[in-house]
C-alpha cells in the first residue's frame, strides 16, 4: 500500500464518532486517516504530492460492517446452486417451476454428484409448503438433490440424498430436529428441519472444496464492496471453512477483512485439543465470537416463542421449539464464558431468547466478567423486560431488520399476528432501554445491502407496502451507526475502524446523497464509491 497521502472535501462527511461529527475534511496517509477537521487546516498538512478528492457534494461515511452474515455463501450460490428464491427477492412461483430448474441443473452435471437448490420460502411459493421426496425425486433418480430453505433452517432431499446421508425410515429424530413421515405409514417425505437433524447438508459449505471456496470468495467480496462493506463476517465457521479461511498466504490481501466465528460446541478441541487449529492464519481474517444456536426460523415456525403462533402449522409444537437441551446450552454458555470468549447465539424467538439470556446471567453469576459483548443474534420479538434483563448484564444484540421487508406481511397474517409483528426488530425499545445493537441481512438469508437495511429499520416498509411498527422506527444516523461503529463495538473492533477519526482505518463508502435527508427517499441513495484501506476498491455496479 502507498503511504501518499489524500483529501477528502466538498461534501458531506459523517464521521460516526461519539458526537457524530461532520468535519470539512478528512486526511488519510496510506492506510490510515492522518487527521479530520478545518479544510484549510488540513491543507496546510498536505505534502506536495498528496491528492484530492473532491465529493463533489455527495456523501461520506465510514465503511459498512456487516456484523452478522455467512461470507462467502452468497458466492456459493451465485456460482454452484440453483437459486430458487420467489417474490419479493426472487421469480420462482411455484413448485413445478423449481423442479424444471432443478432439472436443468441436473441436466448438465456428471451422474453422481450433487444438485443443490437454495432460498426455496415455502411460505412465498403457490404451494406454501416444502418439496418432497418423489416430487424431487422427479427432478433425477441419479443425482442425490437436496433443496434447503431461505432461512437455512430445513430442507428436502430426494431419495438419493437420504440414502447418501444414511437416513432411513427407521432413524430416530435428533434433539433439535426431525425427519418428515407420512402421518399413515411413517415413510420418510424427505423433509429434513433442523441443523441437527441436517448434519453435513445444513454447513453453508457443504459440497464446496477448496477452488470453489476460493471462487466463491471472491464474488462474494466484489458483491460487498460493491455496496461499501469493507468488513463482514462468516457467522457459522465449521473446521473445514477455517481451513479453507487459513489456506490464504499471510502476505496476500484477499481484498477485504473479515471476523470468523467457529462453531461453539468445537471448543475447547478447536483451538486447545490434541489436533489444534493452526491459526493465526492471514492477517486480514480474525477469530472471533463462538457461535450458539437456541431456536429456528419463523417461516418454519421452529423459531420459540413464549405464546402460540398467530395461525400453527403444528398443533403439536404450537410455539415452535428449541434447538437445545436448556441444561446443555447452559453449559456450554458456561464453557466459552468461562473460556474467555465472546458468544454471539441465535435466538430468533422470545423464548428463544431466554434460554440464552437465562445462560449468561448464570454464567455472569459463577463468573463475573466486565464487558463481556455476549450477544444475541436476530433478536426478532425481543420483549421490553427482556431488554431491559439484557442491559443490566451487558449484553447486546444485531436485529435481522431486513424481515420486515421480505417477510414482514407474512409476520402480519400468519407467524405472530398483528399485535407482536409491530414489534419485530425492535430497535427503538433497545435504544430506550440502552441496549447497544446493529443490524444485519444474515446473507445469503438476504442480500448484503446496507441501504436497504437502513431503510427496513427507518421506515419499517413490507413488500406490500404496510408501515410495520410506527413506534419501531429509529433514525437514519441510528440505522448508519449499527452498521459501522456499532458494528465495529461489537465485536470489538472499535478501536481499529467504525468511525473516521485520526488514526483508524482509512475505510469509507462515498454515497450520492444525503441519507439523513428526505428519509422516505433512502432507498434511491446508492453507493458510489468504496474506499479500503486509503485506496479505491471497487466502484458500485448498476
Amino acid at each position: 500500500m502507498t503511504s501518499t497521502k489524500t483529501l477528502y472535501f466538498n461534501g458531506v462527511i459523517l464521521s460516526m464518532d461519539d458526537i457524530n461529527s461532520t468535519p470539512e475534511a478528512v486526511l488519510t496517509q496510506g492506510e490510515n486517516i492522518l487527521a479530520i477537521g478545518n479544510e484549510a487546516e488540513l491543507r496546510q498538512q498536505m505534502d506536495q504530492d498528496t491528492r484530492e478528492h473532491d465529493l463533489q457534494g455527495q456523501t461520506m461515511l465510514p465503511a459498512f460492517i456487516d456484523p452478522h452474515g455467512h461470507f462467502p455463501d452468497p458466492g456459493f450460490i451465485k456460482l454452484f446452486r440453483v437459486d430458487l428464491s420467489s417474490a419479493p427477492r426472487g421469480d420462482c412461483a411455484d413448485i413445478p417451476q423449481a423442479i424444471e430448474r432443478l432439472k436443468a441443473r441436473a441436466a448438465r452435471t456428471p451422474v453422481g454428484e450433487w444438485v443443490m437448490g437454495v432460498s426455496f420460502d415455502n411460505t412465498a411459493i403457490a404451494e406454501g409448503r416444502m418439496p418432497t421426496r418423489t416430487e424431487l425425486d422427479q427432478v433425477s433418480t441419479e443425482h442425490p438433490v437436496w433443496v434447503i430453505h431461505a432461512s437455512g433452517h430445513n430442507g428436502t432431499a430426494n431419495s438419493m440424498a437420504l440414502k447418501l446421508q444414511g437416513i432411513t425410515d427407521d432413524t430416530p429424530d435428533p434433539l433439535g430436529g426431525r425427519y418428515g413421515r407420512d402421518t399413515e405409514t411413517g415413510v420418510l417425505t424427505g423433509l429434513v428441519e433442523g441443523i441437527a437433524a441436517m448434519g453435513p447438508m445444513g454447513d453453508t459449505d457443504f459440497l464446496i472444496d477448496r477452488a470453489k471456496f476460493w471462487q466463491g470468495f471472491d464474488a462474494t467480496r466484489d458483491e460487498y464492496l460493491d455496496h461499501g462493506v469493507t468488513y463482514a463476517q462468516n457467522a457459522w465457521a465449521t473446521r473445514e471453512m477455517l481451513e479453507h479461511f487459513a489456506s490464504m498466504p499471510a502476505d496476500q490481501d484477499p481484498g477485504i477483512d473479515l471476523m470468523l466465528l467457529p462453531i461453539g460446541e468445537m471448543e475447547p478441541e478447536l483451538t486447545q485439543g490434541d489436533a489444534p487449529l493452526e491459526w493465526p492464519g492471514n492477517p486480514h481474517f480474525t477469530l472471533g465470537p463462538r457461535k450458539l444456536f437456541t431456536d429456528g426460523a419463523f417461516q418454519l415456525q421452529t423459531a420459540f416463542l413464549s405464546e402460540d403462533y398467530h395461525k400453527p402449522i403444528d398443533e403439536n409444537a404450537p410455539r415452535g421449539m428449541p434447538y437445545t437441551d436448556i441444561g446443555e446450552h447452559h453449559k456450554q454458555v458456561k464453557k466459552l464464558h468461562d473460556m474467555g470468549f465472546q458468544i454471539h447465539c441465535h435466538c430468533n424467538g422470545d423464548a428463544g431468547a431466554d434460554i440464552f439470556i437465562d445462560a449468561v446471567e448464570a454464567a455472569l453469576k459463577d463468573n463475573p466478567r466486565q464487558d463481556h459483548r455476549h450477544t444475541l443474534i436476530h433478536g426478532q420479538v425481543l420483549r421490553d423486560d427482556q431488554l431491559q434483563r439484557m442491559a443490566r448484564i451487558g449484553m447486546t444484540v444485531s436485529f435481522f431488520s431486513a424481515h420486515i421487508h421480505f417477510w414482514g406481511d407474512r409476520h402480519y397474517e400468519n407467524f405472530l399476528g398483528p399485535k407482536r409483528a409491530e414489534n419485530i426488530s425492535p430497535a427503538a425499545s433497545a435504544e430506550k432501554f440502552g441496549v447497544r445493537y446493529t443490524l444485519h441481512n444474515d446473507a445469503a438469508v438476504t442480500p448484503t445491502r446496507p441501504i436497504h437495511l437502513a431503510h427496513c429499520a427507518v421506515n419499517r416498509v413490507t413488500a406490500s407496502g404496510r408501515v410495520l411498527g410506527e413506534s419501531q422506527k429509529i433514525s437514519v444516523l441510528s440505522a448508519l451507526r449499527a452498521q459501522t461503529i456499532d458494528a465495529a463495538w461489537q465485536v470489538f473492533q472499535e478501536k481499529t475502524r467504525g468511525s473516521i477519526e485520526p488514526g483508524k482505518i482509512a475505510d469509507f463508502v462515498i454515497l450520492s446523497r444525503d441519507p439523513r435527508e428526505d428519509v422516505d427517499r433512502l432507498q434511491e441513495t446508492r453507493v458510489i464509491a468504496t474506499i479500503r484501506k486509503g485506496e479505491t476498491a471497487n466502484s458500485a455496479r448498476d
